[in-house]
């Protein structure tokens, strides 16, 4: 891998299509220069008859850049699609990949494809693994064998929802609709215990910028951290909102700091041990983006 990432300094990563027209300026830090990361899409985010197109668009963009701060993913198709990427000059550019419909079907096919090669991952889970606890632990497995490249595992929230024949409202959370919140929950339970991160699903309504903000407010309470966006005007939104306050930073350096097993914090019974993992989530997340004012 071409430099060290921290799950943590991806924050919002802006989708785009393949063929977008704002895509070289933004690769230059010309537009948006507070975007961390940005996923090029050559999925769902293009039309049927476009691949092609976007391949092409891919390899004339990866040609042209000088890397800098910005974290650079694609989204291929699939398995074959990957391994038309990995084939395309300078592809090392990329900092790495998000798969797509990651499944027990095609892990093998994605761990052949990729297992000498130096990029990140976000595997995308968006099947039948979602509503089945054994398929759920199986890919857990198969995900994990990836460790050392993982950034983050990714839900396919909208697909979750058409397979739940659901479609959510702007001003609810997902996890205030039973079915919905079940299955993340479980997500979570999965890869969090394994010590991975869990991005937050898309919120689709990119005119309400309130309800946006307490859509992430929501993620960060159930222990979701990151989230592909599709409007530009969240970047700055979301870096906001990855900020910590004073209060969390004082905690978060008392725990670092305690040489006492047990901690009494605002009369709160807490083992140094036990709160030690979030702290230093915390410490990460003020050193990438500050303090609230």
């Amino acid at each position: 891998m071409q430099r060290i990432i921290n799950p943590i300094e991806l924050g919002a990563t802006l989708f785009a299509p393949a063929t977008h027209k704002n895509i070289e300026p933004i690769l230059k830090r010309e537009k948006y220069p507070h975007l961390r990361s940005l996923l090029i899409d050559l999925e769902d985010g293009l039309g049927k008859n476009s691949y092609d197109e976007g391949l092409a668009r891919v390899q004339t963009l990866l040609l042209k850049h000088k890397p800098n701060d910005l974290l650079v993913f694609i989204r291929p198709t699939g398995p074959d699609s990957l391994k038309e990427l990995l084939k395309i000059d300078q592809i090392e550019k990329a900092d790495g990949f998000i798969l797509p419909k990651f499944s027990l079907q095609n892990s093998a096919r994605y761990k052949e494809i990729l297992h000498d090669k130096p990029f990140y991952i976000m595997p995308s889970i968006e099947g039948e693994e979602l509503f089945d606890e054994v398929l759920l632990q199986r890919l857990k497995k198969e995900i994990t064998e990836f460790k050392e490249r993982l950034l983050l595992v990714r839900v396919g929230c909208e697909d979750m929802m058409r397979q739940l024949v659901m479609m959510r409202e702007c001003d609810k959370s997902l996890f205030d609709y039973s079915a919905p919140a079940f299955v993340l929950g479980r997500v979570i339970a999965a890869f969090k215990s394994a010590g991975l991160f869990v991005s937050g699903c898309v919120y689709p309504c990119f005119k309400d910028e309130e309800q946006f903000l307490k859509d992430i407010e929501r993620d960060l309470q159930e222990g979701l951290f990151s989230k592909t966006i599709i409007h530009p005007s969240h970047i700055a939104l979301a870096n906001e909102a990855y900020k910590v306050t004073k209060e969390e930073l004082a905690k978060a350096k008392e725990i670092l700091a305690a040489n006492n097993a047990v901690l009494n914090q605002n009369g709160t019974m807490g083992e140094r041990n036990t709160r030690l993992p979030y702290a230093k989530f915390i410490l990460k997340r003020a050193e990438i983006y500050g303090i609230k004012p």
